[in-house]
């Protein structure tokens, strides 16, 4: 199954690792240092360019971890998620 993250993007649901809210996780210094690093290695891809991103999405894509920026909620893609399940 895939997930629609926003923007023509779509994943595959059996790599998601974790949905997250941008505002509530970015207050950790740990979440901002993951996705800080992430941003410098080249692993973070904005889905959403022209709007504020509100959630991330951490993928396992073979060697690494990618890191989706969605202009979608986490609950409107967690209930994504659900639907398909």
């Amino acid at each position: 199954m895939y997930l629609h993250l926003g923007a023509d993007t779509v994943v595959r649901t059996d790599t998601i690792l974790g949905i997250f809210d941008l505002d509530t996780t970015t207050v950790q210094k740990h979440s901002r240092n993951y996705l800080n690093l992430a941003e410098k290695e080249g692993r973070v891809v904005n889905v959403s360019p022209f709007e504020l991103p509100k959630s991330f999405v951490v993928c396992d894509e073979g060697e690494r971890n990618v890191i989706y920026l969605s202009q979608l909620s986490s609950g409107t893609l967690l209930g994504r998620l659900e639907v398909l399940v």
